[in-house]
């Protein structure tokens, strides 16, 4: 199955990327690699149900763990338009995601799952990947979760 067949399965439309907010490039290719810019868990450019605040206190682990599967969607709509169609993407190699947490909150792996999974499943064995899961106190408009991607493409 296409990698198109596949997201129309999941019932999955890859956005337009969304603007930058400030001064960069939704996705840059250097070689054979695709860097995605953080991708926030935006739905028409407004953050998702979920998307707004910190998990483990106005954010459940679930709800955020929907946002980065909602950001992992983002950033493959920002390297599929780098890379001209979504269909050139050959592997996920890294995922780095940047969950907003309250403190005493570590369940930053659970969050991180929704965008692993999502890879998981649009590309198989080849949408495993390395993959960093960190806390912060902050992030770009409040969001929950922003994740941020490597994908290689087909020579």
């Amino acid at each position: 199955m296409s990698i198109k067949e596949t997201l129309a399965a999941l019932g999955v439309v890859l956005p337009v990327p969304p603007k930058p907010l400030a001064a960069y490039l939704p996705a840059v290719q250097l070689g054979n690699l695709i860097y995605s810019s953080g991708q926030l868990p935006l739905v028409e450019g407004v953050l998702m149900s979920g998307g707004r605040g910190k998990v483990g206190r106005a954010v459940t682990k679930e709800e955020a763990k929907m946002a980065a599967r909602q950001c992992a969607i983002n950033a493959l709509a920002a390297i599929a338009a780098c890379a001209g169609d979504v269909e050139k993407i050959e592997r996920i190699v890294k995922v780095t995601v940047f969950v907003a947490s309250d403190s005493g909150f570590s369940e930053q792996p659970f969050v991180a799952n929704g965008a692993s999974e999502f890879f998981q499943e649009v590309f198989g064995e080849n949408g495993r990947h390395a993959r960093s899961a960190v806390g912060v106190a902050e992030l770009p408009l409040s969001a929950s979760v922003e994740v941020e991607v490597v994908a290689s493409i087909k020579a």
